[in-house]
């Protein structure tokens, strides 16, 4: 029997990639969508990928997760309603919900085999987001509920895959348009836009996209050691001013909600919006 130990190398990226070490392989199962496996790491714990691609981990999912949601929802100040579009794991239902201002969310997941094992597997990324009576989860696609429902929501948050296989239509202009005719006045969407070093082709199309719906279309940035390759982006789209609000309105909108993140604080909000030329030059 060897003694060498097991790796997964990610095969995101041609040139690039990272591995991690599997500890112990707790979940190893192919869908009807994709293969999902959860493994065990020294460092980062529970590690859940998608057909060998990172997805979330235990030990760093609270960048991500935190910055998705936080930052949009403090930004509008007065969200009652939120849209989460994927998110099988929990997580981003999780923060969400951590906002007692938030009377309603809908996360619409198209692999209920997702949210299966994550209950099983990844209990610590949603920590009892699925009981929430304030959660409405929806079996479906994301695009397809997108283009049909009725609903308006103050913030829209779109926690995709990468744009291959299922995820790559809700990287499509017409899925944002319909996202627009979703939103209330002043609302916001927020999305997914990988690592611009690495993945430049994501975030120029997606903001093309968003300039030719919103009156502000930019992105921000935010380090999740997993999502390897530099800062990740993340899209942001809204004909309000919210980006705009003030670091001491931040603050006290911070202190009343009584959140005690990891990573977002009000500073961080504010400067996650700060871009690298290189990534400016992204942005049509």
């Amino acid at each position: 029997m060897s003694d060498q130990p097991t790796w997964m190398r990610e095969p995101l990226h041609a040139d690039y990639g990272q591995s991690l070490r599997i500890d112990e392989l707790l979940y190893d199962s192919k869908t009807e969508h994709q293969r999902l496996r959860v493994f065990q790491n020294g460092t980062f714990g529970r590690i859940l990928t998608l057909d060998d691609v990172v997805q979330t981990t235990e030990g760093d999912n609270f960048v991500y997760h935190e910055m998705l949601t936080h930052v949009p929802i403090l930004a509008h100040g007065a969200a009652k309603r939120v849209l989460i579009i994927g998110g099988g794991d929990g997580g981003m239902a999780r923060e969400v919900l951590r906002h007692k201002s938030v009377e309603h969310v809908t996360m619409v997941e198209i692999d209920a085999g997702v949210v299966s094992f994550s209950k099983d597997y990844l209990p610590m990324l949603s920590q009892g987001a699925f009981e929430d009576p304030r959660l409405n989860l929806v079996i479906a696609d994301g695009a397809a509920f997108m283009k049909e429902t009725d609903a308006k929501f103050d913030v829209i948050i779109v926690d995709s895959t990468d744009p291959i296989g299922p995820g790559e239509v809700l990287f499509t202009d017409s899925f944002y348009g319909h996202a627009k005719r979703a939103m209330t006045d002043g609302g916001i969407l927020v999305t997914q836009n990988g690592v611009p070093f690495m993945q430049g082709d994501e975030l120029t199309n997606t903001m093309r996209a968003f300039q030719a719906l919103f009156s502000d279309a930019t992105c921000y940035l935010a380090t999740v050691p997993t999502y390897a390759g530099g800062p990740m982006a993340f899209g942001w789209g809204t004909d309000s001013d919210a980006r705009h609000v003030a670091l001491d309105e931040l603050q006290t909108r911070m202190a009343v909600s009584g959140l005690k993140p990891d990573y977002y604080t009000a500073e961080v909000h504010k400067a996650a919006f700060a871009l690298p030329g290189y990534v400016q030059k992204l942005i049509p």
